[in-house]
């Protein structure tokens, strides 16, 4: 592994390679774990990379760093603190992140002349504060999106534009039906108010609490960018990408590079899951999964467990820290021949590249949906928050992958009866229209990132751009 590097040590610039990128993630793992992977493929192009981490995220560079030892250096400021990890807001994290932008701009300004300057940053789109930092030093930024193209212009035209919800005494009294339309976006797509990002929701209603101003800032700087470089494949929003430069993100070149992770981790760890995966039939077997950062609510996963009992319908349940129906967990592991339940991390993409897997029931972040388009699997969208009913659009109505369970948000508990007919639907044969098109999909995307696809020539091209830049005076 590579040494750290910290804002308080020196290095010689004219013995650094040109090129240099400065790479700044969000430190949260479904953030992180992306960007990281489109550094790997930076550096293998042959460019020269420093990554900031903070202190409780540094370890995730780790396979990063032992890949690329000579190209890759990590960034760390011992004196900073701030810690993303824990339930703080995404306003906090980004007011304290912020607090990066000074010392990060000097370490900069200190290497602007000779062979190891910073010609480009590249950084999150919840990192808006680089952009005036890049700025300031005279380089370039681009924004990298963890989401896909539909989420991220949406979410992008909400802060630029700032459309309100009726007044509480208009025809309906609380404003959740209330549609927001975008009408500069291929198909003009429209969402419920309760559907769209309580970030924007909260700051538009006026309790945003103290760091509202720090989050809509941040997407208007990220508006300031070159480019945007999304974890996306023209495979499934070919429609957004054909219609760039899309008003929405200020006419920014979007470059889609995506699916960024790599086909297969080899994760010893999967053993036993895809070791009871194999007495199953082909496509059987419903995975369900709601993400690391998000739980079910207890009615909601109790609605969820009794339609996976009523349909007979095996099952991997990644549950985390969600709170299941009393006795479930315990019938589970005692037949051991219905479902599994797994706690803390499970091997996700292990799992849903198992043939026995017919189904995932998502919440539709977009690590999940690329992962499960990738793999071939339909999906069983249930949005709950954030970017989640723009993916869900993509893979219900559009990609036409999946089937929505609920649009229901937090509010609305699904019917178990409901649940257990979709389940019945999807899983084993009676889903096999639903499952060939997820299968025509994952060779479409698997095609993109293939010797001259689609997403590996714009990796290729963003690789030529940065590198003309270093060429520049």
């Amino acid at each position: 592994m590579a040494t750290t590097t910290t804002a308080a040590e020196t290095s010689d610039p004219a013995a650094a390679p040109a090129r240099h990128l400065l790479v700044v993630p969000y430190p949260t793992t479904d953030h992180m774990q992306p960007l990281l992977h489109l550094a790997s493929q930076l550096a293998t192009a042959g460019l020269r990379l420093t990554v900031v981490a903070t202190t409780a995220n540094l370890h995730l560079l780790s396979p990063l760093l032992a890949e690329h030892s000579s190209s890759v250096s990590p960034l760390s400021f011992p004196s900073f603190e701030h810690d993303t990890s824990g339930p703080t807001s995404v306003g906090a994290d980004i007011h304290g992140l912020a607090a990066l932008r000074e010392p990060l701009g000097e370490w900069v300004r200190a290497r602007s002349g000779g062979d190891g300057r910073v010609v480009a940053v590249l950084s999150d789109f919840f990192c808006g504060w680089t952009q005036p930092l890049a700025a300031e030093a005279g380089v370039p930024r681009l924004v990298f999106a963890p989401s896909g193209v539909l989420a991220t212009a949406a979410t992008h035209y909400l802060f630029r534009r700032m459309p309100k919800p009726p007044p509480p005494d208009a025809a309906d009294a609380d404003g959740r039906e209330y549609a927001v339309e975008f009408p500069a976006l291929p198909g003009a797509p429209s969402f419920q108010w309760r559907q769209l990002s309580r970030m924007y929701r909260s700051y538009v209603e006026g309790h945003g609490g103290e760091h509202a101003e720090a989050i809509k800032h941040n997407f208007l700087w990220n508006l300031e960018s070159s480019a945007f470089v999304c974890n996306t494949s023209r495979a499934l929003e070919g429609s957004y990408l054909d219609a760039q430069p899309l008003e929405d993100l200020a006419g920014r070149r979007v470059w889609a590079v995506g699916p960024v992770a790599p086909e297969s981790t080899g994760d010893e760890s999967a053993g036993e899951v895809t070791r009871w995966l194999d007495a199953f039939p082909d496509a059987s077997v419903a995975y369900v999964s709601f993400g690391s950062m998000m739980a079910l609510p207890p009615p909601h996963a109790a609605s969820l467990a009794a339609a996976l009992e009523r349909s007979n319908t095996p099952f991997v349940w990644a549950a985390s820290t969600a709170t299941l129906p009393d006795g479930f967990e315990e019938r589970v592991a005692a037949s051991r021949s219905t479902g599994m339940v797994i706690r803390g991390w499970a091997p996700q993409t292990a799992v849903l590249r198992h043939r026995a897997v017919g189904c995932f029931v998502t919440h539709c972040g977009w690590n999940s949906v690329m992962e499960a388009a990738a793999a071939g699997v339909p999906m069983l969208a249930w949005p709950m928050a954030a970017d989640q009913f723009f993916n869900a659009r993509l893979v219900v109505d559009e990609a036409r992958v999946g089937v929505t369970v609920s649009l229901g948000s937090f509010v609305h508990v699904p019917d178990e009866d409901e649940l257990a007919r979709v389940l019945g639907e999807v899983v084993g044969e009676a889903g096999g229209e639903l499952r060939a098109r997820a299968m025509e999909l994952a060779a479409r995307m698997a095609e993109a990132v293939g010797e001259d696809g689609s997403s590996r020539r714009e990796v290729d091209g963003l690789v030529r751009e940065l590198w003309n830049l270093g060429s520049r005076s």
